[in-house]
This record gives C-alpha cells, structure tokens and sequence, in this order.
C-alpha cells in the first residue's frame, strides 16, 4: 500500500500544499487532496489542480524519440544524448550564441538553476529565456524599476486585511481559484468590497461590486486617469510620498486631465472618479495577463504601483500584488540566470559576474553580459543568425509564442530538442525528444507567487526510459561541459544548497533555507538570510516612532515612473480587419493546455463574441445554426472557429483561448520596449461568415511515431479524483 507524500502543486503559482498517493502497481499518481498542515493552503485545492496531478489527459512521453527519415523513432538514452552533443558541439564551436535555450516555469527551482548554470556559464549563450518573459516580465521590469527588486511586497497575508480589492486585467476566478476564495471572503466583509476592471465580464467580474469595461490596451490611459483624479481630489498622502518616493512631482506635471483620459480608455469620469476613492482605503490592487501581455505592459504595471505609491498603499493590508501564472515562475527569476544572475544579483555588475564566475569555475569571459532579446528576439534570432540550434525544456513555443505558424516555421530550420513530459506541437517538430518525469515523480522545491519555497516530491518511480529533468540537464552538460553539473542522479538537496549560498546577502536572500527546514515547515517565505528567519511584507517596518520605509533602490526610496511615452498599439482596427482579438485563460487550459488536451485532436477552438458583433458578422444573423463555423483571420494566419454568442464579450471584440493551439497562429509578436513580453492581448482580426475550408488550418506538422512501450506510466487500476471546485481540508487564512 503506498502512503500518502507532502508535495506543492505545479498547475499554477498559488503554490498549495497537496497530499499525493502513488498507485499500487506500476507507475503514476493515484489521488490527490489538499494538505490541511501546508501554511499555504490550509487544505484547499482547487478541481484542476487535483485532476491535471492525478490524471493528466496529455499523451506521455515514456522512450527517447530521434528522427529518422522526417519521422520520430524510439532510441537509447546514449544515442539521444550523442545526438545532441554532437549538435550542440558543432554549433557553439562556430558561435557561442548558436545554442539558444528555453527553460520553463514548471521545472523545479533545482531543475531550472541547472538549466540556467548549463546555458549561461557552459554554453555561454545570450539566447535563453525562462518562459517568464512571455508572462511575468513586464511585471517584473516595473518591480526593479519602482522597487529596486523583483516579486510583490504584498503576501496572501494581506488578502484579509485589505478593504478593497481591485483586480485589473487578471480572473483569478479562473486562474487561481484558491487565492480567489481568500479575495472573495474578504471582500464580502460589510466594509470591503472588490472592483473588477477587464473589457470582458469575467467570472471574476461577475462576482464584484462594480466591474469597470474599459477598451482593450487601454489600461495606461485609464490608470493614469485614476492617479490625476486622486491627485485633483487632494487625496495623496503626501507625508508617504516626501518621506519615502521620489519622482512624484515630475510624474504630476505631465499628467492628463481626469476626463479627457478617461475618454481616451473608453469609460466616463464617474468610474474613473470611483475607482480613485477606492485608493483612499487598505486597497490591494492584482493584475495579471491583461496588463503585462502588451507593448505598453511595463508602463501599465508601473501606473498600476504609482497608484499605491499616491495613495501610501505600500504596507500591510494594501499594495500591488502581481499574479503569477507558472507554478513556478517566481523561482526561474531568482536562480536560473535568465534576468539575473542567482538572488537578483545585477547581470551587468562586474563584480557579481566575477563572483558567479569563481563559484562556477568558469571564464568570466564565457558568461554573457546582458540578458538577451527573449523568445520572441531568439525566433528572429533563429531566421537571421546566429541561432542553429534550440533546447526547450517544459514548454510548448509552437503553441505559446505569438505568430505560432511562423514560429514553427523557424523551429523546424533549427536543430530541435525537447525535453518534456507530455508530447506537444513543439515534441512534433523536434529532431531529438528526451522524455522527463512530471508532477508527483520529481523531486525539488518551487517558490510561489508570495515567495514561499515549499517541497516537491515524488509519490511514483518512473519508467527507467524517463529520467528527472536536472539529471537530463546534467547528462546533457556533461556531454558538453565535462565538471559543471555533477553526474546524474543529481542529488537536488545538494543543488538547492549550491544556488542558495549564491543569494547570501542578496535582495532575494534564500540562504537560510535547506531541506531540513521546510521538511519541518513545509513553506518558507523569502527573504530567510537566517535559518529562523522569514520575510514578510517587503519595504516596510513598524517601529515605535511610527512607520518605516526601506526599498531596494540605491538611495533607499521608491521611484515613481517616468512620464510615459507609450508605444503605439501594434495593429490597431481598421477597414480591412474591423474587429479586436484579445486572448484569455481557460479552466481547463494551463501551461498550453498539454495536460487537458489531445495534439492530434485538440477540438475546435471557440471565439466568445457579442452577439450584436456575431449577427453583423454572421452568414445567417437569424442564429438558426447554435454554433456556426467561421474563419478568424489576422495579417498573419487564418484559423476555422466556432462563435458562441457572448453579451460578455463587449461589441468589436473576439475573445479567444490563449492555450488552444490554433490561438496563437492570429497573435501579433509585437514586444514591449524595456520586458520584451509580446503584445498577446490585442490585434485587429476579421471575421470570415462561410469560409473555405480548405483554405484554414493550422501549420502542417510532421508525423510522429508515439508508441509508449510496455509500461504505462499511469498504472493499473488508477482511480479518477472525484471533481470538485474546492475541497477543504482544513481552515483557510
């Protein structure tokens, strides 16, 4: 009989504490509940996390695939690896920006150090990425600019304590359904409330005082109208701002009239006038997708924190509170090296780069000395030179990426490998596929959205053919880099140590954290410089002389943003293409949906739209067909769509599933300036009311032979968790 094991989930940041049990025979999770002792969750789990860990619909990957003759075979681990040495080696011997790497938020903290150590201190490469910058960068960029450091200084803490909450551009209903309680319970207190501010009326508007439907890619302009509203009302703790900000003068002088910008953003001055007055309570502001996934998103998010920065939102009970998507986004960007080196050291700081460099026992002339473009710069990268050869490790950038078509296109010129546990569209067009364990076979840790380091670890062994993913990272530096890596098995407790003795001292201080600790805790919150240390709300102390402000700037004050010179929306409406397209989550897809969804047969993909939009577009407006079929088309691509009529969706929007691999086909791959996080959220696209067919569908893709030999890795006799929406195994906070 297997026993129950203490592990964190992986399908979002929430980060709750789940209890595991591994079947009796053969391979694989058999059910999972919330663990009512993790300090997280207090017991809550939410249905997709409990079923997407217990019984993924995704097609396993379970032997090392290779291609031959353009089709995917079964092979050794020694061929696959020689492969992909003899790839890589050819490659960087000729530039050593011709490897580009792409890890992901779904690896563990240990996992994605390796990953990061391999691709900046052994190949040396400026083309990496973490994932994050296709969601979290523009939040993190304005965090470092107006912090000093990245992550929220608010914690689920806080949730309780604040009057209102304000959700802006984000559905937690839907991506983060256990955080979404606590807001909800506080917001239902007699002197709370919560104001949802999205085009669409999302689940999460549905259940809020007020829901504000400002034009899509308008949040800049309805933020800044907010703040000169506060500002003309005389509702600016100035004492806040002269003792601890800087910039707010300059920021004021260039601000728009309250009326005129709220015209600019689609909404009336009484909203924007409304919306003020929230600030002047214990206001926790969060925001998600909708403000980050735009080539105004670091402007946005930085309007978002002027706003807490006005109104002196910056202690406990208040503050701007970014949600995370990835399980564990927040660890890639404090130990993988991707916009930092390990603890938010400065990549640019020669001294840091030396450090890093000596503990590595590399060149210090190896490491890269700047960040590098992003995914989307490394797409272009790989059309343009000097980019041959891609390694993607637990993402899916056929079906991620704006312009997916053509990013598939520049993919199947590279030499492809992926590492990954479920087969994807990225898995079809690789040249080399290295099958990784998964959820509830790994072991490691993960940080959550509110900096909580908690464990991951296995309730099921693997097939011998499926190896953890640091110990294929391992293998495949020690191919390469010969003394990096230790050799596989890879002992992750030792790993974890390594990374955390390089953010000592540093702003993002996990150095008195070790597996024996949060075997005893289960979650510890960063900062921890001590072994009984643990941060909580950043930036601010209570003192007996009142409140005390400390930020992570040189000069110790928070800064408020430049006047904004925003970019240009990249597409917008016009003759030719007279509607909008934005993009949002669904419950049932996360992470491109790989554990929800078949490849072959992902089903259609629907396009909510207003019905008032649906009967100008439609061939029959009289909505004789429930679900008619029709061609969305961009100036990049073209894909069939099922239309259901949405009077949620405001009229001239498409809304449709950024996780159906068709979506992205349509997107723009627009960047912001200063996070490079593409413009997913808007872009001009026309509707086609009796398309044909023949002319739509997505990227041809290569043929792939999937056998997934003698031994399931799902076991006999696995029972399905019963579904639920939350299950409560003990009191939330």
């Amino acid at each position: 009989m297997s026993e129950w094991v203490p592990t964190t989930c992986m399908r979002c940041a929430v980060g709750c504490g789940h209890k595991q049990l591994g079947v009796d025979e053969g391979y694989g999770v058999d059910v999972v509940r919330g663990d009512g002792e993790h300090p997280v969750n207090r017991g809550l789990a939410c249905q997709r996390g409990i079923e997407e860990s217990a019984d993924p619909d995704g097609q396993w990957l379970s032997k090392p695939l290779v291609r031959k003759g353009g089709e995917l075979v079964e092979t050794s681990w020694p061929d696959a690896l020689e492969r992909v040495a003899e790839r890589f080696d050819a490659a960087l011997s000729r530039d050593r920006d011709a490897v580009a790497v792409l890890g992901s938020g779904q690896q563990t903290n240990e996992a994605a150090y390796a990953l990061g150590k391999l691709a900046r201190g052994g190949f040396g490469t400026r083309y990496y990425d973490a994932n994050t910058t296709l969601c979290m960068a523009s939040a993190v960029t304005a965090y470092y600019e107006a912090f000093g450091s990245d992550a929220p200084p608010t914690t689920y803490d806080d949730i309780p304590e604040a009057e209102t909450h304000v959700v802006w551009g984000a559905n937690p209903a839907i991506a983060h359904p256990v955080m979404f309680r606590w807001i909800r319970e506080s917001a239902g207190e007699d002197d709370s409330r919560m104001i949802v501010v999205d085009p669409v009326e999302t689940d999460t508007a549905t259940t809020a005082d007020e829901h504000v439907q400002l034009d899509p890619g308008e949040d800049l302009a309805l933020a800044r109208a907010v703040l000169a509203e506060i500002v003309d009302r005389g509702a600016v703790d100035r004492e806040f701002v002269d003792e601890a900000t800087d910039g707010f003068d300059e920021l004021v002088a260039d601000l728009p009239d309250p009326a005129a910008a709220a015209a600019d953003a689609g909404v009336t001055p009484e909203t924007v006038a409304d919306l003020a007055a929230a600030f002047e309570d214990r206001t926790l502001i969060y925001w998600g997708m909708g403000i980050n996934q735009s080539v105004r998103g670091t402007d946005a998010a930085r309007a978002l924190i002027d706003l807490c920065l006005a109104s002196g939102n910056l202690k406990p009970g208040s503050g701007p509170f970014s949600l995370t998507g990835q399980a564990n986004s927040m660890g890639t960007r404090v130990v993988s090296c991707k916009g930092s080196w390990p603890g938010q050291r400065p990549f640019d700081d020669p001294i840091h780069r030396s450090e890093i460099a000596d503990e590595w026992g590399v060149p210090v002339g190896r490491l890269p000395d700047d960040v590098g473009p992003g995914p989307v710069g490394t797409m272009e990268a790989i059309e343009d030179g000097p980019v041959e050869a891609v390694y993607a490790v637990a993402t899916n950038p056929v079906a991620g990426m704006p312009d997916a078509t053509a990013v598939a296109e520049k993919l199947d010129d590279a030499f492809l490998v992926v590492q990954d546990s479920f087969r994807t569209e990225t898995t079809d067009l690789a040249d080399v596929v290295l099958p990784a364990a998964t959820w509830g076979e790994s072991e490691g840790t993960v940080m959550n959205m509110e900096r909580t380091v908690s464990r991951v670890r296995p309730a099921s062994d693997t097939p011998p053919t499926v190896q953890q993913d640091i110990d294929i990272i391992a293998a495949v530096a020690n191919e390469i880099v010969p003394g990096l890596l230790p050799d596989p098995p890879v002992d992750p407790a030792a790993m974890f140590d390594e990374f955390a003795a390089l953010t000592e001292g540093t702003k993002a201080d996990c150095s008195g954290i070790a597996y024996e600790r949060l075997d005893h805790e289960l979650g510890v919150r960063w900062p921890a410089p001590e072994p009984d240390a643990e941060g909580g709300y950043r930036y601010h102390e209570s003192t007996d002389d009142g409140d005390d402000w400390q930020f992570a700037t040189p000069d110790g004050t928070a800064n408020f943003s430049d006047p904004p010179e925003p970019d240009p929306l990249p597409e917008p409406t016009d003759e030719a293409y007279p509607l909008t397209l934005t993009t949002a989550r669904e419950a049932d897809g996360y992470n491109t949906g790989v554990r929800s969804r078949s490849v072959d047969d992902p089903g259609p993909v629907t396009a909510r739209i207003n019905p008032e939009t649906a009967a100008n577009e439609l061939a029959d407006p009289s909505g004789a067909d429930d679900e008619p079929t029709v061609g969305l088309e961009t100036r990049r691509g073209a894909i069939i769509a099922q239309v259901d009529p949405d009077p949620a969706v405001p009229a001239g929007l498409v809304w449709l599933p950024i996780h159906h691999p068709a979506t992205n086909d349509l997107t723009v791959p627009a960047t912001d300036p200063r996070s490079d996080e593409p413009n997913l959220k808007q872009c001009a696209v026309r509707v086609v009311a009796d398309p044909s067919l023949a002319a739509y569908g997505s990227t041809e893709r290569r043929s792939v032979d999937q056998s997934s030999g003698d031994e399931p890795r799902d076991g006999e006799g696995a029972t399905d968790p019963e579904p639920v929406e939350l299950t409560d195994g003990g009191e939330p906070r």
